[in-house]
């Protein structure tokens, strides 16, 4: 039973730190309408930032937050006004040109801190990054429980700023309808841009809170883009609150696969959650959640 708990315990914590990443494709996905598939090149970014502050700078990986989310806030900005939004303007015969767009993006990303940093495998190793605590038979990570904690304080953050603010109520009426909230007085091509800018902070959030965990290469993003596209479906589209369960399931998904079948099944189990999603619960968990 112990391994149970062991297993869900680290599931929990992984999940928590993935959702920050859905939650980012999934405002993007609700405001724009389109699947960010950049998303986890712009958290490996993040983590390289992490990465240099902290090798140069000795900046604790924690506190290169304060550094990493403005740093990828503006990336976000940048790219949506000048690579994304012109696609609007510009007749096509591809009508996703702009989820093509995010693609090249992230080809792009890769390939400029492959050129910058080589493919060497690199790790932000603290004092904490390998050291774990006890409540009773169940051990937890450090460096994750503190990451998990920081993650729920943003995530709620992020609901107070989507419920509470002016700003974020704009964000929640142009992702609902688009057409109406420009009539109402809303600058929605304002909105786009800063929401495809907080979605970039999310994914530079979790790079940097699990930069003392993972190895920090320039490919770790395709992966992370497919789980951040996983946990989209998984929570349905457009669903910030379908996010954090879409997040929770596909941690504990993998911690259950690779604890019970083994480490190559980690990924195996996600993927086969989200077929069966496509399948059965095509609308995710959007039907059990409305924000």
């Amino acid at each position: 039973m112990d391994v149970f708990w062991q297993t869900l315990v680290a599931g929990i914590l992984k999940g928590g730190l993935y959702a920050l990443i859905g939650i980012g494709m999934t405002l993007i996905m609700g405001v724009m309408g389109i699947i960010n598939l950049a998303q986890g090149q712009l958290m490996m970014v993040s983590m390289y930032i992490t990465y240099v502050l902290f090798s140069a700078l000795r900046i604790d990986p924690y506190l290169s937050l304060a550094i990493a989310m403005p740093a990828l806030f503006l990336l976000g900005v940048l790219i949506q006004k000048y690579f994304l939004n012109p696609l609007l303007k510009v007749d096509t015969i591809l009508p996703h040109n702009q989820v093509l767009m995010t693609v090249g993006i992230g080809m792009v990303l890769t390939e400029v801190i492959r050129f910058i940093f080589k493919s060497d495998y690199r790790s932000v190793s603290t004092t904490y990054s390998n050291k774990t605590f006890f409540l009773g038979h169940i051990s937890f990570s450090v460096a994750l429980t503190v990451a998990f904690g920081i993650a729920v304080m943003f995530t709620l953050g992020m609901f107070l700023f989507l419920m509470k603010t002016d700003l974020g109520r704009s964000i929640r009426a142009t992702a609902q309808d688009k057409e109406a909230a420009t009539l109402m007085g809303v600058n929605t091509g304002r909105i786009t841009v800063i929401t495809f800018g907080l979605g970039s902070a999310l994914a530079a959030c979790a790079g940097t809170l699990l930069a003392p965990v993972f190895y920090i290469f320039p490919d770790i993003g395709g992966p992370f883009t497919s789980k951040a596209f996983v946990i989209t479906i998984l929570g349905g589209l457009g669903s910030t609150v379908g996010a954090i369960f879409g997040g929770l399931t596909l941690g504990i998904a993998e911690s259950v696969g690779s604890t019970y079948l083994g480490m190559d099944y980690e990924n195996i189990i996600g993927m086969i959650i989200f077929v069966g999603v496509l399948v059965f619960l095509p609308s995710g968990f959007k039907r059990l959640t409305k924000v």
